[in-house]
């Protein structure tokens, strides 16, 4: 068995904002840390952003990042008069974090600056997911609306060759990759595409017409070696659901890892489940606010919506007819008496609509060293988006319709006049597509899957307390998928949506890391 002499580096392709990466970056073994991320590839402006920010602060030795850092958090300080202060770490953070689009900048140039990274390390990992839009259940379904589109000729599958191509070229010891579970049921010319994608990765070299040096083994994280297969049902034991290993969101993905063959003893490992960890746990510790008005359902038109507004659109419908909602709602009294209750108690929220940063107390019932720091003095990127008054009506309903029977209303059960003018809502009432396009977020069970559709609408995300009347902010989504407090989202809203959305939970991501650190000790390779 090796002893930890210097971390392991990391190489992290279509890294977003970074949560894969961070997760191996904090797992520790003997109190050292083993891994760190040498390099991050990422195209978006907006999650390099991240990207770059999150290296900055681990340039910094545990528990020594300075004052400055949070006076930026705090929008206290600029981010060029950040890193003015501290050259160096941001000379680190620029090498760490790299701007760039696999598949427009050339092979070579990619090849070079991994080497450089690794600076001749023999042990390494290649982590990341390889964009999986095409993939998607969801994303298939609207592109069979799109004329003369095939999956075969979607640039975004191609993205995936450019990891193919980087295991072929550099051959890492281990690598892990992440994607959709409708992975699992695409097909190209009637052959399901992740059998493809397996036999790709088993033999990277003959994949991409590279004189062939080694086979991996592809290993499940769900399943023990011995039992991984590619027959039948068997390949859904790659599909890692995240709520059974301590993640408060239900998330299924399939995550393979790879393990080069030439390694002695060269067996995975498989995820620790834990039972379920409710929403609330980490939801609840972060200060309320109240939704934002926009200037539609024929108000009159402001220049910006005020507590007053929203007070008065909740308060007058006290005794509208939805409210008194009709017989088919279950347990109508009880979801009225709440509805009176909350409207009754309304007040503004202290923190009004939040901000970018919101000094406040906080705190999380869930691996509260993991999410808490006192530094910041608040909680950053908290701040709620605006909606139609019609739809705060129809998130105060279903969260306490929700809180009243255990589970989010579909439409079927919404009175007559909340229901949206959509063209959809007819096949919708009868069981079809979006018959939950409201969904409440229960605070007693693991949240639905956060995904980057949370930039459009809120709808699928409305908090699960009834007096707020709104959808999650992007901390609300960034805790549920585990992200500490101190990592901060950068861009516009909308961008930090995405990155959050398109994330792997960095709790799960440092489970990961503890089974990759496995399969090096028993191999001798530890830095």
């Amino acid at each position: 068995m090796g002893n930890v002499h210097a971390p392991i580096p990391v190489i992290d392709l279509f890294a977003g904002p970074g949560g894969l990466g961070e997760g191996f970056n904090a797992y520790h073994y003997r109190r050292l840390r083993v891994f760190h991320v040498a390099l991050a590839i990422e195209k978006d402006e907006s999650a390099h952003g991240t990207l770059e920010l999150r290296s900055f602060f681990r340039a910094f030795p545990e528990h020594q990042v300075p004052e400055t850092y949070y006076r930026h958090l705090r929008g206290e300080l600029t981010l060029q008069d950040l890193f003015t202060l501290h050259p160096c770490e941001a000379r680190q953070a620029a090498a760490e974090a790299w701007r760039a689009e696999l598949g427009r900048v050339s092979p070579q140039v990619v090849r070079r600056r991994i080497r450089h990274a690794l600076d001749g390390a023999s042990a390494w990992v290649l982590i990341g997911g390889p964009p999986c839009q095409a993939y998607s259940i969801a994303g298939r379904s609207r592109n069979r609306g799109v004329s003369g589109y095939t999956l075969e000729h979607d640039e975004r599958r191609r993205l995936y060759q450019e990891y193919l191509r980087i295991v072929a070229d550099l051959w890492p010891p281990i690598f892990v990759m992440e994607n959709v579970k409708g992975l699992l049921s695409a097909t190209i010319r009637d052959e399901l595409l992740f059998e493809r994608m397996c036999e790709d990765l088993r033999n990277p070299g003959r994949s991409v017409r590279r004189k062939r040096r080694y086979q991996y083994r592809i290993l499940s994280l769900e399943e023990p070696a011995e039992r991984t297969l590619f027959d039948g049902e068997s390949v859904r034991s790659f599909v890692v659901r995240a709520e059974h290993h301590g993640i408060p969101q239900c998330r299924h993905r399939v995550i393979l890892l790879g393990v080069r063959e030439d390694l002695d003893e060269a067996t995975g490992g498989v995820l620790r489940r834990c039972g379920p960890v409710p929403a609330g746990l980490v939801l609840d510790g972060l200060p309320p606010l109240r939704s934002g008005l926009s200037r539609a359902s024929g108000r009159p038109s402001r220049e910006a919506d005020s507590p007053e507004d929203w007070l008065e659109t909740l308060r007058r419908e006290v005794n509208s007819r939805w409210v008194d909602g009709n017989q088919g709602i279950e347990n109508r009294d009880s979801v009225r008496a709440l509805i009176v209750s909350v409207i009754q108690r309304l007040r503004v929220p202290e923190a009004d609509r939040g901000a970018e940063f919101v000094r406040a107390k906080v705190n999380v019932g869930y691996e509260p060293a993991w999410y808490l720091d006192d530094r910041i003095g608040g909680v950053c990127n908290h701040a709620t988006r605006v909606h139609m008054d019609r739809d705060l009506h129809r998130y105060l309903f279903a969260a306490c319709f929700a809180e009243v029977n255990g589970w989010s209303p579909r439409l079927k059960d919404f009175p007559p006049d909340l229901l949206p003018n959509h063209r959809n809502v007819p096949d919708a009432l009868n069981g079809g597509f979006f018959n939950d396009r409201f969904r409440v977020q229960r605070g007693d069970e693991p949240a639905t899957t956060i995904t980057s559709h949370i930039h459009k609408d809120g709808h699928y995300y409305i908090h699960p307390d009834p007096a707020q009347c709104r959808s999650l902010t992007v901390r609300e989504v960034a805790r549920l998928q585990t992200f500490p407090d101190n990592y901060l989202f950068t861009g516009p809203r909308t961008k930090q949506y995405i990155q959050v959305g398109n994330a792997v939970p960095p709790l799960l991501a440092r489970e990961i890391a503890e089974i990759v650190y496995g399969v090096f000790r028993r191999t001798g390779m530890t830095g």
